[in-house]
């Protein structure tokens, strides 16, 4: 048994290299090519999550300046219908003394 195993070690051991030597590791060049392809990926990712970043602020600024102009015309609504309800109440009241006037004479 001894002899079997002596007479296959020099097989396995041919083996053994070739298995190795078949795996070979990666090179310098071919890790930086996969990374460089990685990394050109990643900045037109970037550049195209800053330029929808940059739209969305300019988007909210945007609706804060509608915003703002919406709440500024219902004020301005609200002084208007104030003041129309004042000179309602005036007209009403010079109505009034109008209809008692001519009712008089």
């Amino acid at each position: 048994m001894l002899r079997t195993f002596v007479r296959k070690l020099p097989l396995v051991a041919a083996l053994l290299v070739g298995a190795t030597s078949l795996s070979a590791c990666a090179t310098k060049a071919y890790v930086r090519e996969q990374v460089a392809i990685v990394d050109a990926r990643v900045t037109t990712v970037d550049a195209k999550a800053s330029d929808a970043l940059a739209r969305a602020d300019a988007a909210a600024a945007a609706a804060q300046g509608a915003n703002a102009a919406a709440q500024a015309a219902a004020t301005d609504a609200r002084n208007a219908n104030q003041r129309l309800d004042q000179l309602t109440t005036r007209v009403d009241g010079l109505e009034q003394r109008t209809t008692s006037r001519r009712a008089r004479n």
